[in-house]
């Protein structure tokens, strides 16, 4: 069965998009597969290179200006959206799509129009949810080490802008930047303290 796999990286740091991979692995057999934070760096670079070159694969982006908007469970939804409608365009249509977590973006986002499963911890347990984990994290890290070379002061190649005391502390000393999600709670108790 053509079931796609989905998973989302970057719902809880304080900066940076929320990414969401999509990945149908077809007949590709990649050994290793697993949830992507139990890798290695390494590891799931390698990994990340085979599903690209033998898989079929997506992403979908949400800015920090549209989590802000909306907040991070619909940003979340929406980037999931995204990643299947681009995957959809290479493949077509799958007849499930197979999501980690405990909830799918059926009934939640109005262009969501596909069968979909929630399976928690479903990143360990479904390979193609493995390969999606891989694609979304890569990708999101790699957003990250791009964003850190305009903004060096918030370490963001070394914490992916989740709250580190070195994040918070740059907070603290900087302010808040474009890319920081600014309903979040740390974030707007610093910029709270610095407009006083």
């Amino acid at each position: 069965m053509m079931c796609f796999g989905v998973d989302e990286a970057g719902r809880g740091p304080l900066a940076g998009p929320v990414v969401a991979g999509a990945v149908w692995l077809g007949d590709a057999a990649i050994a290793g597969l697993n949830d992507s934070k139990k890798l290695s760096a390494k590891r799931r670079a390698v990994l990340e290179a085979q599903i690209k070159a033998q898989a079929h694969w997506a992403v979908g982006v949400v800015e920090a200006a549209e989590i802000d908007r909306i907040n991070i469970f619909a940003a979340t939804m929406l980037a999931m959206t995204r990643a299947v409608e681009a995957l959809v365009l290479k493949v077509g249509d799958p007849p499930m799509v197979l999501i980690d977590g405990n909830k799918t973006p059926e009934g939640r986002v109005e262009a969501w129009r596909w069968p979909a499963r929630a399976i928690v911890g479903g990143d360990a347990s479904e390979a193609a949810i493995s390969a999606a984990s891989i694609i979304a994290k890569e990708h999101r890290d790699r957003i990250m080490q791009a964003l850190a070379a305009q903004h060096p002061q918030y370490g963001w190649e070394r914490n992916a802008g989740y709250g580190t005391a070195e994040h918070l502390a740059a907070l603290q000393a900087h302010g808040a930047t474009l890319h920081h999600r600014v309903s979040f709670a740390p974030v707007a108790k610093v910029l709270g303290a610095v407009q006083k």
